[in-house]
């Protein structure tokens, strides 16, 4: 029985915490994604000497975003060792403060020109800052959500956070477009791209109103009351065997404690890695879609950015309402069904018709090519949530789920536009890239598939509760 499922349904408005997951999501990814996109437009020409080679300025670009998904499985691990143990809200505010404070910086750093190699430095600080954020952020949005939710809905719900994903996106792209069709463009270089980034402040608002109106999840302190009363229990037992005082037999229980982090690596060692696994193509194509498509676009296809941005915001808005209905479907028919079915369709697109569509350079063709593989990567994505998070117990599941989650993520997208810019490079074509891709996607169906089937445990502990 799950603390969620037991607690008056009177003391938990599912939908005002849902809502907030998709809030704190959608504005964490938002700050996360315009870096990407500013990498792909804007970076190589301000933060690095102008005598580079444009190609070599654009690898240098893109290595620094590439830095925050190195930073990201680090920022799992601290964020969830605290999630565990102070509180999943704590966390996730603490995440979000930081999310604001890295990106509002990066719309304060001046270039290169300014401030010499110190200024791609700090750009690489920063953009650490941010994967450590967002290494935290996602496991507190998605288990706000699904610790409260019903266990018949956890796929559901859980999906909220992860609508954060392409609403990010469309919040990122679109105030780039705004941005180049009302400024010229020697302003946008000088100023206007920084305008994106100043925004990110409403972070600090949005973790202000979690930290004062939201509790923690009823599962975790549901499981905090269960440890203090196993503890208390030990104490006692200790304190009566060894004649210390009660005081000095609960410091010794307390410092005999072992790291959430520890505990998951010895207890669900193969959970971790094949959770990891299952991620590496819904992320790395997904950036692939997102931000390498746009530079490659542009330098390589000679198609006005604002086409390719319009192009990415509108098939964002065409995958976002798969997301839940995915997620749905998998609280019905089970997870692996649904998420493998996601990956072998997101292999079969991108092993030839993605590239085929997008080397056309025209606009619907462009759509296509993007919505389709973003509306299959949705497939996957929608569940994920809910298929990670039940993997784990209560006591380390933001460890666990997170640690999964972002070394899925460092493998996947982390290095996918360096690569794919390199590919390209080495070979001249896009085939190569579309090699790549498909072998993301096989080697996330391979990883579900030996994965067992999450959602028939949550079921069982519905009809436990009836």
């Amino acid at each position: 029985m799950t603390a969620a499922a037991g607690a008056p349904a009177a003391k938990i408005n599912i939908g005002k915490l849902a809502m907030t997951s998709l809030a704190a999501s959608s504005i964490e990814w938002y700050d996360f994604f315009i870096y990407g996109t500013a990498a792909a437009l804007v970076f190589p020409k301000l933060f690095f000497a102008a005598s580079l080679p444009p190609a070599v300025a654009q690898l240098a670009a893109f290595s620094t975003f590439a830095v925050g998904f190195i930073a990201r499985p680090v920022g799992g691990v601290i964020f969830g060792h605290f999630g565990d143990r102070v509180g999943r809200k704590t966390a996730l505010v603490t995440a979000l403060l930081m999310m604001g404070f890295a990106t509002t910086s990066v719309g304060l750093l001046p270039g290169y020109a300014s401030l010499g190699v110190l200024s791609p430095l700090i750009l690489i600080l920063l953009r650490f800052i941010q994967g450590l954020a967002v290494g935290g952020q996602w496991g507190g949005a998605v288990l706000i959500a699904i610790e409260n939710a019903p266990p018949t809905k956890r796929g559901f719900y859980g999906s909220f956070a992860q609508m954060g994903v392409p609403a990010g996106v469309i919040l990122g792209n679109a105030i780039f477009l705004i941005m180049g069709a009302t400024v010229p463009p020697d302003s946008f270089l000088a100023w206007a791209w920084r305008v994106p980034f100043l925004l990110s402040i409403v972070l600090v608002g949005l973790a202000l109103y979690i930290q004062l109106k939201l509790e923690d999840t009823a599962d975790f302190k549901a499981a905090q009351a269960l440890a203090a009363k196993k503890q208390e229990d030990e104490a006692a037992a200790l304190a009566a065997e060894t004649g210390v005082s009660l005081t000095q037999a609960q410091a010794k229980i307390r410092a005999a404690q072992g790291s959430p982090i520890l505990k998951v690596l010895a207890k669900n060692p193969k959970e971790i890695a094949l959770a990891a696994g299952a991620f590496v193509a819904a992320n790395g194509t997904f950036y692939l879609m997102i931000t390498y498509a746009v530079s490659y676009a542009t330098s390589t296809l000679h198609v006005a950015k604002t086409s390719i941005l319009w192009v990415v915001v509108i098939a964002s808005c065409f995958s976002a309402p798969v997301l839940p209905l995915t997620a749905w479907l998998s609280d019905r028919v089970g997870r692996r069904g649904v998420f493998m079915a996601g990956a072998a369709l997101a292999a079969a697109w991108c092993a030839w018709p993605f590239f085929h569509l997008l080397d056309t350079a025209a606009f619907p063709m462009m759509l296509l090519a993007i919505a389709g593989g973003l509306i299959f990567n949705s497939t996957m994505y929608g569940c994920q949530a809910a298929l990670m998070t039940e993997l784990f117990s209560t006591e380390f599941r933001y460890s666990g789920a997170s640690l999964g989650y972002q070394i899925g993520a460092i493998c996947g997208g982390g290095f996918a536009p360096l690569i794919a810019t390199a590919l390209f490079a080495k070979y001249h074509s896009s085939a190569p890239i579309a090699v790549y891709m498909t072998g993301l996607c096989l080697v996330s169906l391979v990883s579900v598939f030996l994965l067992a089937e999450t959602h028939s445990k949550a079921h069982r502990d519905a009809m436990a509760v009836s």
